[in-house]
């Protein structure tokens, strides 16, 4: 497994890491001893990244891994939690007092007294742009509450805001064979800041699994079905805002290109993390055998596939059947 560096900090992240929102069932129901054998395939696979939030599963994911940690703690994993999603996302709830609570909480159910990286969780853009939110995070930065942070964004709009920040570490965008946007003008900007880039739902909510057909169905507490439409919170959370059916048929193109041995979510896992300016990419896993999977994209990227042919087609594809959707929306 690559390990790359995570900008300034002097810590290096795996190419591929995991992603936990599933562990805090919220895509369906995951078992407590199913997510620590996620953890434990993950870290096993060379996998020194976790991704999480408190807000995922109202803290659950966050206190498996820190559970987790305490029975490995020389994995060497970086744990990257997310603030900000506790409280209605509205400019006056983004102050230090509820920074510190938000913190307090995640540092309690990690198990750890400086938290590795805390990224705003998907903030208005008007607490992106503030200098307050950022003066505020140096603070807790200068106590030893955190040891650096990031953002994670909706918009490219958004993205390029907070990449002005001298002492952003990290940003999480959504970047996948169906949301190429960040291409444009992010990533290049974050290689140029040295701001490492963690590309997520990198597999469009399991879309680019190669799996799914038109008939697939998702359980009724799984956002994949009560989020498409962005009842919930923005739908390019879900499938990357792509719909549905044609997701499907794209994700079926690119499927067919593939050589013997090489699955769709290995290809794309491995094409985003090849991408200029990405530092990793950060995978769901619900099972040992995907996350094992997910890890083991991490070989592509030492050769055995064609990454310049599957990008061509990547192009092609999103050109034809999203680029008119879905480049204007983020």
């Amino acid at each position: 497994m690559q390990q790359r560096p995570l900008s300034r900090t002097g810590r290096e992240v795996s190419a591929i890491g995991l992603g936990t929102w599933q562990l805090g069932a919220d895509w369906g129901d995951v078992s407590e001893g199913d997510a620590r054998a996620v953890l434990e395939a993950s870290a096993d696979s060379g996998v020194t990244l976790f991704d999480t939030a408190d807000v995922y599963g109202d803290g659950r994911s966050e206190q498996i891994i820190g559970a987790f940690l305490k029975s490995r703690p020389d994995a060497g994993i970086t744990v990257a939690t997310k603030m900000g999603r506790r409280e209605d996302q509205v400019p006056e709830n983004y102050v230090m007092e509820n920074f510190r609570g938000w913190l307090d909480r995640s540092r309690r159910l990690l198990d750890t007294e400086t938290l590795d990286l805390v990224q705003l969780h998907c903030p208005p853009s008007a607490v992106i742009d503030g200098d307050a939110t950022w003066d505020a995070l140096d603070q807790v930065v200068s106590e030893g509450v955190i040891a650096a942070y990031g953002a994670s964004v909706e918009t490219m709009d958004q993205a390029l805001s907070a990449l002005r920040r001298p002492n952003l570490t990290n940003l999480q965008i959504i970047f996948n064979p169906f949301r190429l946007k960040p291409l444009d003008e992010v990533l290049p900007l974050a290689a140029e800041q040295n701001v490492a880039v963690f590309a997520r739902v990198p597999l469009a909510s399991g879309l680019l699994s190669g799996k799914y057909t038109t008939n697939t169905t998702f359980d009724e507490n799984d956002h994949r079905t009560y989020n498409r439409n962005g009842e919930a919170f923005d739908k390019g959370e879900t499938f990357s805002g792509v719909p549905f059916e044609e997701g499907v048929a794209a994700a079926d193109e690119l499927k067919a290109s593939l050589p013997e041995g090489v699955t769709l979510p290995a290809a794309t896992l491995a094409w985003i993390a090849s991408r200029e300016g990405v530092t990793a990419v950060i995978p769901g896993a619900r099972s040992v055998q995907q996350a094992r999977a997910n890890a083991e994209a991490g070989g592509l990227l030492d050769g055995g596939f064609d990454l310049d042919a599957f990008d061509a087609l990547v192009r092609d594809v999103y050109d034809r059947r999203l680029r008119a959707e879905i480049h204007p929306q983020w």
